[in-house]
């Protein structure tokens, strides 16, 4: 690229991947920074989910809603390349309180525009032979999917060099150009970069991005693991998770969490989990997590036993202590954009964030109000967080 960009992404995973596209399909010069490689942090280390079943009825459901749209019209013949698989989840309730609990869930969500199909114990075993039969109740939604999220990042990218974007990574932000306090680049080892504007989109490392500009961005890492089984036979359909999980995802607490999340994939392995817990970039394996992953899989799937674990890995979510991602320009520093802090649910919620971006960055009206995402929204919260 050899003319000014009008727009440097920070970050090559699926969100500055998106962001990217969706930038250059509006006209725009895109150069994508990345210090490591495509993909190579937070988006190369989850499974990939599109969920609108663990979201409650607010600004993030209506994003994960839109994400959805724009996964499978805007970018639905691209899907084989990033292995787009709508294959739906399942919520499952082993107590009456929980039980009732997910029914309060799943009747918000139909309201907001979801598809959830309230299940009692008999049904189960149509939708899930294997699950236990201690469960007394679920939901099915049929909106959820998965894709192969390096893959996405991957094409995306390609996409958009198609179009004109320059993609440089092993190429580090060290800081950025600024004329008064309007943001107007970026520096780098390999020189200064030019800018009508930078956007932000460096996941759980977004928040000491943000302090290169010296605005606050309360976004830090938290932990998860994933177990991942021997290949076998056909033997979970759906994603499949505890009620419980849903209440985790929207837990702000720094210590360890854990609710089962089991899933199968095309080759016939399985992956497990899930554990949350604020510990830093600490990426230490944790036999103890390992273990209570394990144990909360076989309590929804006891045919699991004595099935070998091949694998584990971790990954920071970029947590943001209100559950939302940050999403929008920056008044505190002019030509600052950002998108970050989307947690666990980037992947999904990739593809509306790109689309948003596009939209506000040209000029025109946004399908959703990026008020609720905004990112100086911390400036006058007490969040407790760093």
């Amino acid at each position: 690229m050899t003319a000014r960009p009008d727009l440097v992404v920070v970050g090559a995973g699926v969100v500055g991947a998106a962001s990217a596209y969706f930038a250059t399909l509006a006209g725009l010069r895109v150069l994508v920074l990345d210090r490591g490689h495509v993909a190579g942090g937070t988006s190369s280390r989850g499974e990939g989910n599109l969920l609108v079943s663990d979201k409650e009825a607010g600004p993030e459901l209506d994003l994960a809603l839109l994400s959805q749209r724009i996964w499978r019209e805007e970018l639905g013949e691209f899907g084989p390349l990033w292995e787009f698989d709508s294959k739906g989840g399942v919520i499952v309730a082993a107590t009456p309180a929980s039980a009732e609990a997910l029914t309060g869930l799943t009747a918000g969500q139909r309201a907001s525009g979801v598809t959830a199909v309230d299940l009692d114990a008999a049904d189960l075993p149509e939708y899930e032979p294997f699950l236990s039969r201690a469960m007394v109740a679920g939901a099915y939604y049929p909106q959820d999917a998965q894709l192969q999220p390096m893959l996405a990042a991957a094409h995306l990218l390609r996409l958009a060099r198609l179009r004109g974007a320059d993609v440089r990574t092993g190429t580090e932000v060290t800081g950025l150009l600024r004329d008064g306090e309007r943001v107007t680049g970026v520096r780098t080892p390999r020189g200064d970069v030019a800018a009508g504007a930078v956007l932000n989109a460096a996941g759980p490392w977004g928040g000491a991005f943000a302090a290169l500009a010296g605005v606050r961005l309360p976004v830090l890492p938290r932990r998860g693991f994933v177990l991942v089984t021997e290949p076998l036979p056909p033997t979970v359909r759906h994603k499949v998770y505890a009620a419980e999980y849903v209440g985790d995802v929207a837990s702000s607490d720094a210590a360890l969490q854990t609710s089962p999340v089991v899933e199968g994939t095309e080759s016939g392995t399985i992956l497990i989990g899930a554990s949350r817990e604020r510990v830093g970039f600490d990426s230490t394996l944790s036999p103890h997590v390992l273990g209570a992953l394990a144990a909360n899989a076989l309590a929804l799937f006891p045919s699991l036993a004595g099935v070998r674990a091949l694998r584990a890995y971790c990954g920071f979510r970029p947590y943001c202590p209100d559950h939302l991602p940050v999403i929008g320009p920056d008044p505190r520093a002019p030509g600052l954009w950002h998108a970050c802090g989307h947690e666990g649910a980037g992947i999904g919620l990739a593809a509306g964030t790109g689309w948003l971006l596009a939209q506000a960055m040209t000029g025109r009206n946004t399908d959703l109000d990026l008020g609720p995402f905004a990112p100086e929204r911390f400036d006058s919260a007490t969040t407790g967080e760093g």
